[in-house]
């Protein structure tokens, strides 16, 4: 079982650390959604990836890391890059290009549940109970934020009917590469498998130099892609437009990076893969700020299971304990009203009862 002293910090500035990944995720969203009009998706995903990987490299040797050695270290970085950098970040930008910020960090967000299953079944780490409960209601939260009212609504009223369609293989693939949404779901999957290749990747190398090299190594097939199959991918931006991406480069992406596969590295992946919940918070409220998107009172409630989801998630170890230190309630001895008030007045002054 990994230990998870690194996924509950003791104090503020730790917590600020742990949560500052998923911060950053969520307002580069916001960020890089403003630029997609104005280029093209696989050119900004190359412009979010690549530079930042040179700013962790950079970073990773000022610290004094190691670079990675022999074959197996860039064997497990190659296909971490693969996977965490090339296939999330293809299918995020993508996604992004086909839907909104909010909602696309809501799909991407579905992951800690593949976390956990993986991390389970590699590494023996323990959901217990709770934590399974927990991600119940993170999916929950995140439903209520993503899908859309209609849908809800009409479930709880028992008229919800799901659409037939009469479609070919083909066309089926087709209609589902055609939503975003189904894109972010792809990005989702890519993103629970590179969490869980963290810790093997760590093993032959140090993590945050693996996390430099692995965006640097991943953005080359999105940069050979743009070259290929897209044009004018920044004729269009401006000033603005730079400043979005630089943002999304250096903190959503160099920082946040840098610190999430830290922490995946040293702690229990299902705790920390929750915390990934907050990131269409983030999202959404930054979403509301400069996007003009509106919180729904069904997407709040969403908000509110997501929060509580967490808690769960992260104290899912501490919850049996505290649950096991409730006082036990002995229904003889409170059948009476007022058998639980304690009295130590003598006898002879007790009032009689009314009852």
């Amino acid at each position: 079982m990994q230990d998870s002293s690194s996924t509950h910090p003791k104090s503020l500035l730790q917590w600020l650390l742990l949560i500052a990944p998923f911060f950053l995720w969520g307002t580069a969203m916001v960020a890089m959604k403003g630029v997609m009009d104005q280029s093209s998706p696989l050119f900004v995903g190359t412009l979010r990836i690549m530079p930042a990987g040179l700013l962790v490299i950079v970073a990773a040797v000022i610290m004094g890391k190691a670079q990675p050695q022999g074959w197996k270290a860039w064997l497990w970085i190659t296909l971490f890059a693969l996977v965490d950098a090339t296939l999330f970040q293809g299918f995020l930008v993508t996604g992004l290009s086909k839907t909104g910020a909010g909602l696309g960090s809501v799909m991407i967000d579905s992951q800690p549940l593949a976390v956990a299953v993986l991390a389970w079944l590699l590494y023996g780490e323990q959901v217990r109970v709770w934590g399974w409960l927990g991600l119940l209601v993170g999916i929950t939260g995140i439903s209520c934020i993503g899908l859309p009212d209609e849908w809800i609504l009409d479930w709880f009223s028992g008229h919800f009917a799901w659409p037939v369609l009469d479609l070919s293989v083909g066309e089926s693939v087709q209609a589902f590469l055609s939503r975003g949404e189904s894109w972010m779901l792809l990005a989702a999957l890519s993103m629970a498998v590179g969490t869980v290749m963290i810790q093997r990747v760590s093993k032959y190398a140090d993590p945050i130099m693996a996390t430099g090299w692995h965006m640097l190594i991943g953005g080359v097939p999105l940069l050979v892609g743009s070259a290929l199959w897209e044009s004018h991918q920044w004729q269009g931006l401006t000033l603005q437009s730079w400043l979005a991406m630089g943002y999304s480069t250096v903190f959503g992406s160099a920082i946040a990076y840098g610190l999430f596969f830290w922490f995946a590295s040293k702690g229990n992946l299902t705790s920390l893969s929750a915390l990934t919940f907050l990131t269409p918070v983030f999202a959404l409220i930054f979403g509301n700020l400069f996007l003009a998107e509106v919180l729904s009172p069904i997407q709040f409630l969403g908000v509110c299971l997501t929060l509580v989801s967490i808690y769960l998630v992260n104290q899912r170890d501490r919850l049996p304990k505290l649950w096991e230190t409730l006082p036990v309630i002995d229904p003889e001895k409170t059948s009476h009203p007022h058998s639980q008030i304690p009295i130590s007045v003598p006898e002879k002054d007790i009032p009689p009862t009314p009852f």
